[in-house]
């Protein structure tokens, strides 16, 4: 599971960065970059909980 949460991250990432760079999309680009800081922050809170599960 968490390498497809990383999977998403880093295309999310790479279409926020090419919308950055050809100015396309400009509000769903925010949108997109707000969905990858939610992914980071989740996957950091539940390896947190891991670490402390074992």
């Amino acid at each position: 599971m968490l390498g497809i949460i990383w999977g998403i991250i880093v295309i999310l990432f790479v279409v926020w960065l090419i919308g950055i760079i050809f100015h396309i999309a400009g509000g769903l680009i925010n949108i997109l970059l707000v969905v990858i800081l939610i992914l980071i922050i989740w996957n950091l809170i539940q390896s947190a909980r891991g670490r402390r599960n074992r």
